[in-house]
């Protein structure tokens, strides 16, 4: 792993708002009320592939999914849960975790490029956050 200091990819941070640290990851809210649907970001500069990161570093991340997948599904019922790492646009390594519903905006395709992101409003937003924030929390103990 770089030596270089960790930096979000302004990509990413234009499109988020940072929910929780983990142990590894940061947890990021995608700002698009359309879709509830997380990012988890390891800490590591310059990793663009989950096999970049060390087989103790990967069991941290899946850990870390399984945990805001938990959370996700308290605070989002869906009918199914997507989880993936493309990495075709950012190539910052990066998971999503996305709750999707029978009928959302991008029913039964993906949720990447799917129409214009909607932004949350400023009490939605803080709502949602703060749910996460204290089911991750509950989730790392």
């Amino acid at each position: 792993m770089s030596k270089l200091p960790f930096e979000l990819d302004p990509r990413l941070k234009n499109d988020t708002q940072h929910v929780q640290s983990l142990s590894l990851c940061d947890v990021l809210l995608m700002d698009d009320a359309r879709f509830a649907w997380l990012v988890l970001v390891p800490r590591h500069a310059q990793l663009s592939e989950i096999a970049d990161l060390s087989l103790d570093a990967q069991a941290i991340l899946w850990r870390e999914v399984h945990i805001a997948s938990q959370a996700l599904q308290d605070v989002a019922p869906c009918d199914k849960l997507n989880i993936g790492a493309l990495g075709n646009i950012v190539r910052q390594l990066h998971v999503h975790v996305v709750a999707r519903r029978e009928g959302d905006a991008a029913w039964p395709g993906p949720v990447w490029g799917s129409g214009n992101a909607e932004p949350y409003e400023a009490s939605a937003l803080n709502e949602r956050i703060e749910r996460l924030r204290v089911r991750l929390v509950r989730g790392v103990r």
